[in-house]
């Protein structure tokens, strides 16, 4: 029998951004200061509620980055990272968050705004490590799109979201270093990326002036899925220990 009285449970939306860039030669996240309960002054995810106009999700990540970080949607490579709904997450009640991965290349200081107090971007390392102690379930978010990201560089084009619109093979070699935490034999790193037809083509005769031989420039290529494959060679060491700590 249908029961009069039911009425759906009150659970609010939340979209939360794992933003990840290259700052002198490091996995860097973005964070905000909260300046709002819960959490006040504590660090956490840019990210924030859904409007109750019938905005879409995909939508409110975009709003939530520019908001909060004044950052160009335009620049940054977007994606649903997961969703998040474990009820004890959020002291204001049933709070579902849906996380997304944002990323691009060399990003400017950002700007607070909104609920935030401050934003900054801090070595991904502080954060995987427990060093940089987060807001909510922040650090799990955080982790789970960096180790995204790791996996996804192995079979897909998306290292190339961290570089500019050109760049050298010793830069994008400097993006699966950074990402992945460990350094790459550049001669074999070379081999594999010629290897993945369509991962990266040359533009034109151009070159980049590295102070010694001058370096050929390549832009993205036409194809998303890595083939064959660039798996990584060992973990990192940050990434092991981050493993331990959650086991």
């Amino acid at each position: 029998m249908r029961d009069d009285a039911w009425s759906p449970p009150p659970v609010l939306l939340t979209v939360d951004l794992v933003i990840l860039t290259l700052r002198e030669g490091h996995l860097h996240i973005l964070l905000v200061e909260r300046g709002e309960d819960p959490f006040r002054g504590m660090r956490a995810l840019p990210g924030g509620f859904l409007n109750h106009d019938g905005e879409e999700i995909l939508d409110a990540a975009h709003r939530e980055l520019s908001e909060e970080t004044a950052l160009a949607s335009s620049w940054v490579h977007l994606e649903q990272l997961a969703v998040y709904g474990d009820s004890g997450r959020d002291p204001r009640g049933r709070v579902v968050s849906v996380a997304h991965l944002a990323i691009a290349p060399e990003l400017p200081d950002p700007v607070a705004g909104t609920d935030a107090t401050g934003a900054a971007w801090v070595p991904a390392a502080a954060v995987l490590s427990g060093d940089e102690e987060l807001a909510f379930d922040h650090r799990r978010i955080a982790a789970d799109g960096i180790k995204h990201a790791r996996t996804k560089l192995e079979f897909s084009s998306l290292a190339t979201a961290f570089c500019g619109k050109e760049f050298t093979i010793a830069e994008l070699q400097q993006v699966y270093e950074a990402v992945w935490g460990t350094e790459l034999d550049t001669r074999n790193f070379y081999r594999k990326v010629q290897a993945a037809k369509g991962f990266i083509v040359p533009v034109g005769t151009d070159r980049r002036s590295t102070g010694g031989r001058p370096a050929r420039l390549y832009r993205a290529g036409p194809k998303t899925v890595l083939f064959p494959p660039l798996i990584r060679p060992t973990q990192s060491a940050t990434e092991e220990h981050t493993q331990e700590e959650e086991g």
